[in-house]
């Protein structure tokens, strides 16, 4: 199994300067290459309390500070851009970062979001799949004559610079509707299963959904690929230890839920151990769930949140050491997947060329590696 971080890089206090929190985000990404992580991704948002409206920025600051791990998009909300000016951005990250990008694509969701981009309901879907199928050639074929509903038509249109990775792979978020597991299937992509909000078995419906419709279309099944997320994590040597160290960070989410109006689906962290995708427990207990929910799933991919969420400095890297060190060498044991693409480009990294202790004269600190 191979393990990815990532983030939505939200942040609840209105008052903390931006910077700040791109800080974090750009250190939690070295520590997900240090610690081992086989990938790190950056989630795209265009409303409070979300900081994440350009992923291709971000993914680009931390493609020149590392050199193995694969960048993620979690996800590119297709529905929302043009889809030449996405594989532009996306087309320059890939060349930038060696060839590491990989792709997550959905609709987004959120109605602010929608309404600065004049998206509804009635029109996001086939949005998506239009500027996805648009995306999709754009990085293919050096020029593309199109025409469709949502953008101006193309002649013999060529969009610069060409990509690195010839073809890119690109997973299909899904998370509640059949159209983006259809469109997965159709195209032979990967899938990519929120599994956050709700119990196991929408999600499992949906996955089997895609495995019916990949094979319909023609695909070898054996060539399925499946990720799934997790709705949190904290692990420590025992359980009790875990679940009281964890317990007031729940409880906060669950007020936070309550206090903008929407009733929690699991409202204890008990229910949630028990019905949730969260894993919080000692490392045989996490072990154990993430077998149950890949007898259900047979995904190959598990993501973690990157945040520290509550926890501290100390807490976060603890916890994230001990999941390298006692629950990914089972998992990975027990659960082997497919290696992910190697990078197209040896790594010369910002990390690499700069003074001994990490920084360039003039470079913010937020380029420095944490000490471990």
């Amino acid at each position: 199994m191979k393990f990815l971080l990532i983030t939505l890089i939200a942040e609840k206090n209105a008052e903390r300067p931006a910077h700040e929190r791109f800080r974090e985000v750009v250190d939690n990404a070295l520590l997900a290459e240090d610690l081992g992580f086989d990938g790190f991704g950056v989630g795209e948002r265009h409303e409070r309390p979300f900081f994440s409206s350009s992923p291709p920025v971000v993914l680009s600051h931390i493609a020149a500070l590392t050199s193995r791990i694969r960048l993620f998009t979690a996800v590119t909300t297709l529905s929302l851009l043009d889809p030449v000016r996405a594989f532009e951005d996306y087309s320059t990250l890939d060349n930038l970062s060696g060839g590491r990008l990989e792709l997550i694509i959905g609709k987004g969701n959120g109605a602010a979001q929608a309404k600065l981009f004049h998206v509804t309901a009635d029109d996001q879907w086939d949005r998506n799949r239009e500027s996805y199928e648009l995306f999709r050639r754009l990085w293919r074929e050096p020029k593309v004559t199109w025409e469709g509903r949502f953008r101006p038509s193309l002649d013999d249109a060529e969009a610069w610079p060409r990509p690195l990775q010839q073809p890119i792979r690109v997973w299909h978020g899904s998370a509640t509707s059949r159209e983006s597991v259809d469109l997965a299937a159709r195209f032979g992509d990967p899938l990519f299963s929120a599994n956050v909000t709700n119990p196991i078995e929408p999600y499992a419906e949906l996955i089997r959904y895609y495995r019916e419709r990949w094979a319909h279309y023609g695909h070898d099944p054996a060539d399925a690929l499946v990720g799934a997320g997790s709705a949190g994590f904290y692990a420590a040597p025992t359980s009790q230890e875990a679940i009281e160290t964890y317990r007031p960070i729940y409880e906060a989410r669950i007020a936070l839920f309550r206090r903008v109006g929407v009733e929690p689906v699991f409202p204890t962290l008990e229910d949630a151990i028990d019905r949730s995708s969260i894993l919080v427990g000692s490392p045989q207990q996490i072990i154990d769930k993430v077998h149950r929910y890949h007898a259900e799933f047979g995904h190959e991919v598990m993501h973690l949140h990157a945040d520290a969420d509550g926890l501290t400095d100390k807490q976060h890297r603890g916890t994230l050491e001990l999941f390298q060190s006692e629950i990914a060498p089972a998992l990975r044991r027990d659960l082997p997947s497919r290696p992910f693409p190697t990078p197209l480009l040896p790594a010369r990294t910002l990390a690499t060329s700069v003074e001994d202790d990490g920084v360039a004269a003039g470079l913010p600190a937020f380029t420095k590696r944490p000490t471990p």
